[in-house]
């Protein structure tokens, strides 16, 4: 069975702007999620890409404005009208919730979902325990004990592997699917994600005219 590597925050907006056509995406061609949640601001800054607090206002507001607009609409996926009040919050509680339930399944790709639309959709704090009950409970999932679970030495440990796999990978965004090694960066790529799990996509045909001696027409 075709394998898509998932790696993504649970805050990210763009990985809820691609959530149900990821899915749509893994139905129609079999393949399985394979869940890697991580801690974003670390995995970034190791890439050496700015974090949003440092970023220009002019590229906050087009990231908060007009790009999720356009493709909440394009998605047909509803989203608030603003930035989440509570986007800086700590969100590895809901991270580990999400690690509690495996790597892969049913179970996983529904709360991961339920997350980053609770969170983008309604508003959520990430970091609300509260909250977080809720959303378990909605899933059919006991809530204390999948959060204790979310807060476990293990669970703590695989979110700590899943950063440190995303910097060893130069993952430097969310989300990034990953097909037979090759990466796809960001839900605008998921034409590109399908394309790939019924056709690998060949090595790139560019030349270097000092060999072959034909004009170079890169651009």
């Amino acid at each position: 069975m075709t394998e898509i590597t998932y790696v993504y925050s649970a805050h990210s907006a763009f990985a809820y702007l691609g959530s149900a056509e990821l899915s749509r995406i893994c139905t129609a061609h079999g393949a399985t999620l394979i869940h890697r949640p991580i801690l974003l601001s670390p995995v970034v800054e190791k890439q050496g890409s700015l974090p949003f607090r440092d970023r220009s206002q002019a590229h906050v507001d087009y990231f908060f404005g007009r790009e999720i607009e356009r493709w909440a609409e394009f998605r047909g996926v509803p989203v608030i009208a603003h930035r989440p009040k509570a986007h800086d919050a700590d969100y590895s509680l809901a991270s580990g919730m999400i690690i509690a339930l495996g790597d892969s399944g049913g179970g996983v790709d529904d709360m991961a979902h339920r997350l980053l639309q609770a969170h983008w959709r309604d508003d959520m704090d990430l970091s609300d325990e509260a909250a977080l009950r809720r959303v378990a409970a909605e899933a059919g999932h006991d809530p204390e004990i999948l959060l204790a679970q979310a807060v476990s030495s293990p669970v703590k440990a695989q979110l700590a592997a899943n950063n440190q796999w995303a910097q060893d990978h130069d993952i430097f965004g969310s989300p990034t699917y990953i097909v037979n090694g090759d990466p796809f960066y960001g839900q605008d790529h998921l034409a590109l994600v399908e394309r790939a799990l019924d056709q690998p996509f060949a090595p790139a045909c560019w030349h270097n005219p000092s060999v072959d001696g034909s004009p170079d027409t890169s651009v």
